[in-house]
C-alpha cells in the first residue's frame, strides 16, 4: 500500500512538515513509501507503521529519529541512513481508525 495513496491526511502532512523541518530529502521519497506491516504493540493510541521491513533487533547506529510538529497528536520518524524505516504517529484517532478499524480494536501479535 503506497502511503500516498492511503493515508492522504497524513502524506500531506509529512510533505510539508519535512521540508520546514530541514529534511527535503525524505520528502522527496513519499511518491515510493509503501505501509509495509503496522506497529504490534497493544497500545490502543498508536496507529504507527513501518515503511521498511522490521529489523530483528535495533536499527543500529545509523539511527536518526526525527520529531515533528504534527497538527494531531505526536509524529515521528525513524531514519537510518537517509531512508525512512518506521512512522511513529501516537494519540492520532484518524489514522488509527483507517489502519485498524476503529479505537477499541485490538491486534493480534
Amino acid at each position: 500500500m503506497l502511503l500516498t495513496e492511503t493515508l492522504h491526511t497524513l502524506a500531506a502532512e509529512l510533505e510539508e512538515l519535512l521540508p520546514s523541518n530541514g529534511s527535503s530529502e525524505l520528502a522527496a521519497q513519499f511518491s515510493s513509501l509503501k505501509i509495509i506491516d503496522r506497529c504490534r504493540c497493544e497500545d490502543d493510541f498508536c496507529p504507527s507503521f513501518y515503511t521498511q521491513p522490521k529489523p530483528k533487533g535495533s536499527y543500529g547506529p545509523n539511527l536518526h529519529t526525527i520529531a515533528l510538529d504534527s497538527c494531531a497528536g505526536m509524529l515521528m520518524l525513524d531514519v537510518v541512513n537517509g531512508k525512512m524505516m518506521f512512522v511513529e504517529v501516537l494519540n492520532n484517532a484518524a489514522n488509527r481508525k483507517w489502519l485498524f478499524g476503529g479505537a477499541a480494536v485490538r491486534r493480534n501479535r
